[in-house]
């Protein structure tokens, strides 16, 4: 009871008035939103090479939408131009294919398919920061009111300025997840527990299992954060918990019949949206739903014993419908491809991997989500907003121990860690303002407000190790950009499209760009499930020529598109220096392959005839 009257003495004045509050976020949020597009747009767009993201995923989804407005079915997700004969099946979501399509279609009814592809490609990033102004407007005022509103806007600027997932052109989608993550924390931290909110929680936690299972992890928190708080309050946060559920269960049925064809409904895939994770968002949220109505009587002890029959009811149907997901979704991958091509991945390396190739990165990875983590556990323990506070320390703790695992998963930490950063950088501006002499304060406020920028950590440790003179921010920031030593398949097209359509052989780099300005199919591009097109081009290139050929026969391959500085190709080249790959590195040409013109942006192509002898 002490510690309830506690929260309410210190909740901030947001939850008196609402409505005045509110209607100072919108246009706050707006603002800052259109204000960083237009920067994205003005420091991005002049310099453009091009207008597609330098992510292999930013293409391929370009890919994607091509195909699907070309005519592919809306179920049918078949890239038939990638791997080996007969396609690779893709894991994408058409809920990020629709929208981008539906801009390049209207776009298209002014311009050229070509330009109109390039303004949607610069549009989306954009647009999709918006919900995410909005949600850190909105955990900002929950936090401290319209004085935190401000700046958690302006770290979530800064985040979005520096972690290239919303500049012009990014339209894989983890902008659309990181939009989704922050919408669902800020709707989780409404204090009242109201139905609206909590029913909006239901939904983006759905769409996010829909659009990419790499937050599956993150909406299992946020999912046991709303059972946890039922079982807390019970009646109190009855409501809130029931339209939780229920729009879950709702949501993602929709999704799931909205997404998944027919014949599939039974398939069980553990990296995008099947039965698997259907049946558990499905019972989840319909157990969750049904639990709201236990008798208020049966107090804590009844709760607790209605939740565990719950979770025995998930973790029997985890067991029977989806044991095979239950570890990672990349467990199936052949140890080759795991040592030669994803421990390559900068985003898939641990923070170990991370610490041996690249240790001065860490601070702009992992060092804001420390900081809110020991925020979070200093408020709590000193008893001040001790709910929200707890909410988000069990998100951010669990996104920084999945990055810890994965990078990737930095980019929901930082965002996640920006309201209770800031909430700490508003206290400490006020101790300023009303005590200009107090120099501690002074200190920490100077020091917080750096500290909860990434890029100033990324920076840092850059200069700390490379020297000021060597820094680009736009390589320290960003962990997606290319990698030094690909070609440049742009420069290249003509002479690949002047082929006859065939079968590529290129770096699993360059996969996704050949089929972006070409009609051929290629073997390799960075997706696990072309486990068999990766693993076929990397044996061509580290067999020795003569036994490459019978390689190349199975697969159907009639051009070798060759990238002698491609990071992958290297690779090759050291692990192998008598296979088919150093052979032509050192101009040892096979007599079944004739080289095509001259070399052209570090590329050589060469066309291949089987018939004649090696």
């Amino acid at each position: 009871m002490t510690d309830m009257m506690a929260e309410q003495v210190s909740r901030p004045e947001e939850e008196k008035s609402t409505h005045p509050r509110l209607s100072r976020l919108l246009p706050a949020s707006m603002l800052y939103w259109l204000v960083t597009a237009a920067f994205l747009a003005v420091l991005n767009l002049p310099k453009a090479k091009d207008y597609i993201g330098p992510d292999n995923d930013d293409v391929m989804r370009l890919v994607e939408v091509r195909d699907w407005l070309a005519g592919q079915g809306w179920f049918d997700l078949m890239q038939y131009r990638l791997g080996l004969d007969g396609g690779t099946l893709m894991h994408w979501s058409r809920f990020i294919d629709a929208p981008i399509g539906l801009l390049i279609k209207f776009f298209s009814l002014f311009m050229t398919m070509e330009a109109a592809e390039n303004v949607a490609a610069t549009l989306w990033p954009l647009i999709t920061a918006g919900p995410l102004f909005l949600a850190l407007g909105l955990a900002g005022l929950r936090f401290g009111g319209p004085r935190v509103i401000h700046i958690s806007l302006g770290l979530g600027a800064l985040f979005i300025f520096a972690c290239g997932k919303f500049s012009p052109g990014a339209i894989d989608h983890h902008n659309v997840q990181l939009a989704l993550a922050m919408v669902i924390a800020a709707l989780l931290a409404d204090r009242k527990g109201r139905a609206r909110d909590h029913a909006g929680a239901g939904i983006a936690v759905a769409l996010a299992v829909a659009i990419g299972a790499e937050t599956v992890p993150f909406v299992a928190v946020a999912c046991f954060c709303v059972a946890m708080r039922w079982l807390w309050q019970g009646k109190a946060f009855a409501r809130g918990a029931r339209a939780f559920g229920l729009s879950l269960a709702l949501a993602i049925t929709a999704a799931f019949f909205a997404t998944v064809p027919p014949h599939a409904y039974a398939a069980v895939t553990c990296d995008n949206l099947s039965f698997g994770f259907y049946s558990l968002a499905a019972v989840g949220g319909a157990g969750l739903f049904g639990l709201t109505y236990v008798p208020a009587g049966v107090g804590i002890a009844g709760r607790v014993a209605a939740s565990a029959v719950l979770g025995a009811i998930l973790a029997a149907v985890a067991i029977v419908v989806a044991p095979q997901c239950l570890g990672s979704p990349l467990a199936n991958l052949d140890p080759m491809l795991i040592e030669l091509w994803l421990r390559q991945v900068s985003e898939a390396r641990s923070i170990v991997g991370q610490f041996r190739t690249q240790a001065y990165t860490l601070g702009g990875f992992y060092a804001v989500g420390l900081l809110a983590i020991i925020v979070c556990i200093l408020r709590i323990c000193q008893g001040r907003q001790r709910d929200l506070h707890l909410l988000f320390l069990v998100l951010v703790g669990a996104s920084w121990a999945i990055s810890l695992v994965q990078l990737r998963g930095s980019f929901f930490v930082n965002v996640m860690s920006i309201p209770p950063l800031a909430l700490l950088i508003a206290d400490l501006q006020q101790r300023v303002r009303d005590n200009s002499r107090d120099i501690p304060a002074t200190i920490g406020f100077a020091l917080v407000t750096l500290g909860s920028v990434p890029a100033v950590w990324a920076v840092s440790g850059a200069v700390w190790d490379l020297g000021l003179n060597s820094v680009d921010i736009t390589t320290v920031s960003s962990i997606n950009a290319g990698e030094d030593g690909e070609c440049d398949i742009a420069q290249s097209a003509e002479a690949l499209r002047a082929l006859p359509p065939g079968v590529v052989v290129s770096p699993s780099n360059s996969g996704a760009e050949i089929l972006r300005f070409t009609r051929h199919r290629v073997l390799a591009a960075p997706y696990h499930r072309n486990q068999g097109g990766m693993l076929t081009e990397l044996h061509i290139g580290m067999a020795k020529p003569r036994e490459a050929l019978a390689f190349i026969k199975g697969a159907g391959v009639t051009i070798i598109a060759f990238c002698k500085g491609d990071p992958s190709t290297s690779n090759l080249i050291e692990l192998k220096n008598d296979g088919l790959y150093a052979a032509l590195a050192k101009g040892e040409i096979p007599a079944y392959l004739t080289l095509v013109g001259e070399e052209r942006a570090g590329l050589r192509l060469y066309r291949v005839n089987p018939d004649a002898p090696n």
